[in-house]
């Protein structure tokens, strides 16, 4: 549970991950390469007065992950460039004063495909299904739950082995948050804890496997995968996003 001084850095560093979401959405389209975006992405954190949290996190090597079609998630920035039809997920990291925002979001670029289209809409419902079940008292089994419930009616695979996760002056804290359970289990909610929630959905399988570069995750079968995260706060009556247009709200 974070202090109120806690949570407003918080949730200056969610804004900071937002604003860098809408800097840069207007450059995915096809042929920008990857570590342009990812460029792009870093000076405009560093603009702000922080840093990019995923930046030599781990040995990771750039700011920003990305990741194109049938990549899940972790996908390293490189010369690639980007072709109409693709989608692409861009997870951003922004440390302040010690605290970290992290939020994911995916795009189209160009135009898609039908299929991908249904994913992105249904990925990004899945993550709003999940945020409706945040409020103190109820269990993070209950968040896993109506993900999982939602992607399933929705005949998506829910990836397993990667999860959301507490956020503060670390990047990935307690609680792990699964986008698949059992509601009424796990740990319960109080005001003031500070949460990442990030549904990770594939049109395929869930399975997944992870490239020798030990970052990059693809999906086994090849699908596309698509991939939505906010961090949030625990209020007294339900959930502020630190990530997006209520923060400060």
């Amino acid at each position: 549970i974070k202090s109120k001084r806690e949570i407003e850095l918080l949730k200056i560093a969610g804004n900071i991950v937002y604003e860098t979401h809408k800097y840069i959405k207007p450059f995915i389209k096809p042929g920008v390469s990857l570590l342009k975006l990812d460029s792009l992405a870093e000076d405009f954190i560093r603009s702000k007065g922080a840093t990019p949290s995923f930046k030599g996190y781990e040995g990771f090597p750039n700011a920003t992950c990305i990741s194109v079609n049938n990549e899940v998630v972790h996908g390293i920035p490189s010369n690639r460039k980007l072709k109409n039809g693709d989608i692409i997920g861009i997870d951003i990291g922004a440390k302040y004063k010690g605290y970290h925002g992290d939020s994911a979001w995916s795009y189209k670029v160009g135009s898609v495909s039908r299929e991908k289209a249904y994913l992105l809409e249904h990925t990004e419902k899945a993550l709003f299904e999940g945020l409706k079940q945040v409020k103190p008292g109820n269990h993070i089994g209950d968040i896993s739950n109506a993900i999982e419930t939602y992607a399933k009616k929705h005949n998506l695979g829910v990836v397993r082995e990667l999860v959301g996760h507490g956020v503060g002056n670390n990047l990935h804290e307690e609680p792990d948050i699964p986008n698949y359970g059992k509601a009424g289990t796990g740990p319960i909610l109080k005001e003031g804890m500070t949460i990442a929630i990030e549904p990770m959905l594939n049109l395929g399988t869930h399975k997944i496997y992870i490239l020798d570069d030990d970052w990059t995750i693809i999906t086994r079968d090849g699908s596309p995968s698509a991939h939505f995260e906010h961090s949030v706060v625990v209020t007294k009556d339900g959930y502020q996003i630190l990530t997006g247009d209520d923060n400060f709200g």
